[in-house]
């Protein structure tokens, strides 16, 4: 009951955000020009990887990643993977995808984000009732932790089972990615120099999931938070060094208090940007 309160509330805001500039989102190519949800949608179907960069807690990024994803499933065979799922949770996620668990019984034995039921449980259940593979990708947040407290050499020591749940050593790092660059002036140095570490063994960890269950004549679409992906950097960068032929889509989502031009801040950070009122409804 709780769920459907807060999805009729969510639908609400929806509603009343594009009452009010006639849109409740507007889609942009990297140059700033409008685009159409059917010619971007064209142009991801002919991509080997498409990453949907989001925002976390934003309610229109969450309903178009469902709608996207059942597009995308009307033109080509997919594989779903995700940031919100970590790559040890697998076994546990393939047990509900093969109704051998309930979602009680995966909740119980998956470390599920706080928003798993109203924004991700849609997309875990649609590769479900369609029969697609869904690939958890991200490292084990413990290992994250690792190298935050203790850099790459953390790792050294992690048994060969937990080793299985991350990126190959030792991992690639540049330190001058721009997008690690602004993490570290954005926290003003707190965390030191293992904070864009941290970052960088989610992105390599997510990128080599990514490539190992990468299927010929498949389009693997994958779900993470839009600084893992913006400006072809982060999980993307690392795909690239393993498989540089891959034809690779970004989308991003931003907020603006208009919706009708693309801010200058805001252009080439995706191949497809998708610009969503400021005010829209936040699922948490």
């Amino acid at each position: 009951m709780k769920n459907h309160f807060i999805a009729f509330i969510l639908f609400f805001s929806i509603l009343n955000a594009a009452a009010q500039d006639g849109k409740a989102y507007q889609i942009f190519n990297a140059k700033g020009k409008k685009v159409s949800y059917k010619k971007m949608l064209k142009k991801l179907a002919k991509s080997d990887v498409v990453f949907f960069g989001e925002l976390h807690n934003n309610a229109m990024a969450h309903w178009l990643e469902l709608q996207v994803t059942k597009d995308l499933a009307k033109k080509k065979e997919l594989v779903l993977g995700a940031e919100m799922l970590e790559a040890d949770n697998q076994e546990a996620l393939n047990l509900y995808l093969q109704n051998q668990i309930n979602s009680k019984g995966l909740d119980s034995t998956a470390r599920l984000w706080p928003n798993y039921k109203t924004d991700y449980k849609p997309l875990v259940d649609f590769a479900k009732r369609h029969k697609i593979p869904f690939i958890a990708t991200n490292v084990p947040r413990r290992n994250a932790r690792i190298v935050y407290h203790k850099g790459f050499k953390g790792l050294d020591s992690l048994s060969e089972t937990e080793k299985k749940w991350i990126a190959p050593l030792p991992i690639k790092y540049d330190k001058n990615l721009p997008g690690y660059v602004k993490m570290m002036e954005m926290m003003g140095g707190h965390g030191g120099e293992n904070l864009p570490k941290a970052q960088a063994i989610k992105d390599a960890t997510m990128a080599y999931f990514i490539g190992k269950n990468l299927q010929k004549g498949k389009l693997f679409l994958h779900y993470n938070g839009s600084y893992h992906s913006n400006n072809h950097e982060g999980i993307v960068w690392y795909l690239k060094k393993s498989h540089p032929n891959l034809k690779i889509a970004t989308i991003t989502v931003v907020e603006q208090d208009k919706v009708k031009k693309l801010k200058e801040e805001n252009k080439n950070i995706a191949d497809f940007i998708i610009v969503i009122p400021s005010d829209m409804a936040k699922s948490y």
